[in-house]
């Protein structure tokens, strides 16, 4: 992005968390499966006032986990 452009729309910051729809897209899961995933603990989560929020590392070590599940 040249100046120019960063002028006109503004700097772009790297994103810090998702929300749980982001995080059920990235993964190709249905809000439902993904919320149960989150209530059961599998997926680490944070509330942020009436939202809940993932970090994107959080993301990440849940498809560690599964990937070393699906390899053991």
């Amino acid at each position: 992005m040249n100046e120019l452009q960063e002028l006109r729309t503004g700097p772009r910051f790297a994103r810090k968390w998702y929300s749980v729809i982001e995080v059920a897209d990235q993964l190709g899961y249905g809000l439902s499966k993904t919320k149960l995933l989150i209530a059961t603990g599998q997926i680490r989560s944070l509330k942020d006032g009436g939202h809940r929020r993932i970090l994107p590392e959080w993301v990440d070590e849940y498809v560690a986990r599964r990937v070393a599940e699906a390899c053991a």
